[in-house]
Parts: structure tokens; C-alpha cells; sequence
């Protein structure tokens, strides 16, 4: 069958989807998006953690054919998603966000580098929760982050100034086997505090 649904804000198709065939593989192995990590496949670690119409889900346990019609946001897209959110705008046309191509050649760059690399192509920012987990020092293996940052990402969008309760709970579904997790709860919190998250409308 043919999935039709919007990722990181771009109209997508995928073609040849089996019966069964999860969200995950398709996002990795028909569309090149290797961000969402597939770990446990049983919706357990997190890992393949991405944004089904805003909600963080397990991509593992979606079925490729339920997301026809909705939108994904995937780790590639969170620095055009965060970008958007910050100018109160949207993206429901389709017109805006991340390309497939854009997504795949992907690479952070430094906040302070040329606007341009030698190709000409224009280097890329950080959402502000991928800057914070940077600066935090909350990235080790990196096997779990992408996960991590979306889930993180949702919880700052809908609430600005979580307890740690808040973000622990937030984060509950996502297995880290590097840390003791108290440098990823640092990158929450200092993401928070900085206040980049917040739309246009909302206050300081």
C-alpha cells in the first residue's frame, strides 16, 4: 500500500508498505532518516522516540499505515520544528520544514561558524534543547539522545517551567545505559531556564 503524511513539516509517500510494517522502518529504510534509533522494538527504551500529530510516541509500535494523513516530527526536523514554533508560525500547508534530501546530509555545525560551508549549502542551527544537552554535557554514546530530545522537546513546548517531577516523567519512557541521567535532567532544566523554547505569543 501507499502512506501518504507530512515529516518534519514536508508532504511524504512510501511506497510498497506491507502489511505490519512499523513507522520505524519506514522513517529508517524507505525515507533514510536514521535519527529515531531502533533498539527494543517493543516500545521499551525510547529510542525510536518522534512526534505523531505533537504527541511522542514509540515509532516501533506505530504501524506505518496508521500515520496516513498525520504528521511526524522526527529528531532531523526539531531545529526547523523549534524555529517555527519561535515565530508563531506553522506549517500545515506543507510548504514549510525539512526535506527528505535536507534531513539525510544533516550535520551540526557551531552556533558561531560562516552563515555558508564551501558548498555553498547554508550550515545549520540546534533547537534549543539539542544546544542544552550540548552544553550540558548530556550526550555519551548518543545511541538514546534522539529519543531524548524529542520527548524533552514536547514536555518544554507544553510546559515552560517543569519541576524535575515534570521531567522525569517526561522522560520515563527513554532508557539511557551510559549516564545516571543527572546530566540529561541538567539539559532540560537549562534549556527551561533560557526560555529559547517559548512561542512569539507566549511571555518571558
Amino acid at each position: 500500500m501507499r502512506v501518504t503524511f507530512t515529516v518534519n513539516g514536508r508532504r511524504q509517500e512510501a511506497d510498497d508498505v506491507w502489511e505490519g510494517e512499523s513507522l520505524l522502518y519506514v522513517l529508517r529504510e524507505r525515507m533514510g532518516l536514521p535519527g529515531s534509533k531502533n533498539a527494543c522494538e517493543q516500545g521499551e527504551c525510547g529510542s525510536c522516540t518522534v512526534r505523531l500529530d505533537g504527541v511522542p510516541v514509540c515509532s516501533c509500535l506505530v504501524a506505518a499505515g496508521q500515520v496516513e494523513g498525520r504528521d511526524v516530527v522526527t529528531v532531523e526536523g526539531l531545529a526547523d520544528f523549534a524555529r517555527q514554533r519561535a515565530e508563531g508560525g506553522g506549517c500545515a500547508s506543507g510548504a514549510c520544514g525539512t526535506s527528505i534530501d535536507e534531513a539525510q546530509r544533516w550535520q551540526a555545525r557551531p552556533a558561531d561558524a560562516q552563515s555558508d560551508d564551501a558548498a555553498g549549502l547554508p550550515r545549520e542551527t540546534l533547537s534549543p534543547i539539542q544546544q542544552a544537552f550540548i552544553d550540558a554535557g548530556a550526550v555519551q554514546c548518543g545511541f538514546c539522545t534522539p529519543g531524548l530530545l524529542v520527548a524533552a522537546d514536547e514536555l518544554l513546548e507544553r510546559n515552560d517551567s517543569p519541576s524535575d517531577a515534570d521531567i522525569r516523567e517526561a522522560l520515563s519512557g527513554n532508557l539511557c545505559r551510559c549516564t545516571g541521567y543527572e546530566k540529561i535532567l541538567d539539559a532540560v532544566r537549562l534549556a527551561a531556564a533560557r526560555g529559547e523554547h517559548r512561542t512569539a505569543g507566549q511571555g518571558a
